[in-house]
């Protein structure tokens, strides 16, 4: 098993968290959505695995490029 950081693709604020600590996702699922310039933008899962921490919570002013959230994957 490998740990992957999730990275949020713009600097803006995170508006939804769609997953917990924990929680089994399938690739392609939504975990966060960002909001930036007005605009929502979804961060999804590259692969399926398990949720293992949420690094932001809902309303963090976050940077592009910053790791929001830690999945293991097979």
């Amino acid at each position: 098993m490998s740990t992957i950081a999730v990275k949020s693709d713009v600097a803006g604020t995170v508006w939804q968290i769609h997953v917990r600590e924990g929680d089994v996702v399938e690739e392609d699922q939504m975990l966060i959505i960002m909001e930036s310039m007005k605009m929502e933008i979804p961060l999804m899962a590259l692969e399926s695995g398990r949720v293992v921490s949420v690094l932001v919570a809902e309303g963090d002013v976050v940077k592009d490029g910053q790791d929001v959230l830690l999945m293991e994957c097979d």
